[in-house]
């Protein structure tokens, strides 16, 4: 069969079937009196196998390759185009979402295009630094629900700390963002949440707080109490005083204590919450210090204080004295 007919028939063209030739990647086995190149049967069985083969993305020197090394398994030539296919699929996916983005912030001209696509590359940069410099851009120029977005993402404490700052800035537009994060799956994406909720004003920021009060990771739970409980929600005193029992953010769960205490319908509750504590904790001597020492933030537990000083645990009560000496320095 004439190179002509090959090429009609198998729908690849006769250039194309020139330069297979010169590469050795399908030879006609014969030529007519005249020289024109013929194809046999196999030789167009070979044709559809390169076809086959580039049309999964194979370049032609792979191609080659795939046909004439005997020890080339066909396992790795899957993996390899499984990984490219992946690399393609995500950066088709990165270009999905940066256009998503530009298109929801109906930028008015092509100015304002560039420079919310320069913006995107910045927060997107595998540079921690250029990600920085990204966040700190103008705030006008940089829609809340980016900042939003790249916050939850940013594992880098700098940069997370700029992102934050500037969607402060930028006032409470991405907060359905920060609040969806609150429910990922990803417990790294909740703790970003919760943090940079914690540094944006307005009741949906303290409803989104509050909602992350019952959350199973403690980390979130003790951000979310010392947010709202610095807002005056009494509802995170459960979470605070659990705070003060297990330890390490005792102190900080402490003073947020005494400060809802000065309203004086939590001051009762908060007092009794501690002293359920200290009954619970009779052999725990450094549960019972620490409870001790969030009673004197309060200012309606002096008697209790004042007990604890004769308590049977000779460090609390060494403690407790201490406490009552400093509040009272000329008793």
């Amino acid at each position: 069969m004439l190179i002509g007919e090959v090429a009609r028939r198998s729908g690849v063209s006769a250039r194309m079937l020139r330069h297979y030739d010169t590469l050795g990647l399908v030879r006609p086995t014969g030529r007519t009196v005249g020289g024109y190149r013929e194809y046999s049967a196999e030789d167009i069985r070979r044709i559809f196998h390169v076809e086959s083969l580039r049309s999964l993305g194979l370049s032609l020197r792979e191609i080659g390759r795939a046909l004439e090394d005997p020890a080339f398994a066909p396992s790795t030539l899957v993996g390899e185009l499984i990984r490219r296919t992946e690399d393609r699929l995500k950066r088709e996916q990165e270009l999905l979402e940066r256009l998503r983005r530009v298109d929801a912030s109906a930028p008015p001209g092509w100015q304002d295009v560039l420079r919310l696509v320069e913006l995107l590359h910045g927060l997107d940069s595998p540079d921690a630094a250029r990600r920085q410099q990204a966040a700190l851009a103008p705030v006008e120029e940089v829609p809340a629900e980016l900042l939003a977005e790249a916050v939850l993402a940013e594992p880098d404490q700098n940069v997370a700390g700029a992102l934050r700052w500037a969607l402060a800035r930028a006032g409470g537009d991405g907060l359905a963002s920060l609040a969806a994060g609150l429910r990922s799956a990803d417990v790294d994406v909740r703790r970003r949440a919760v943090r940079a909720i914690a540094s944006l004003p307005g009741e949906d920021a303290s409803a989104a707080l509050l909602g992350a009060l019952d959350d199973l990771d403690p980390t979130v739970r003790t951000r979310a109490a010392l947010a709202s409980g610095g807002r005056g929600f009494p509802a995170a005193v459960p979470t605070l005083v659990a705070m003060v029992v297990d330890g390490p953010n005792d102190v900080e769960a402490a003073e947020v204590l005494g400060a809802l205490s000065l309203d004086a319908s939590c001051a009762g509750p908060i007092k009794a919450a501690l002293a359920d504590e200290l009954a619970a904790h009779t052999s725990d001597s450094a549960v019972r210090i620490r409870v001790t020492q969030a009673l004197a933030e309060l200012p309606a537990a002096d008697d209790l204080l004042q007990q604890l000083t004769q308590d049977d645990d000779p460090a609390v009560a060494l403690v407790a004295s201490a406490l009552t000496r400093t509040q009272r320095p000329d008793g």
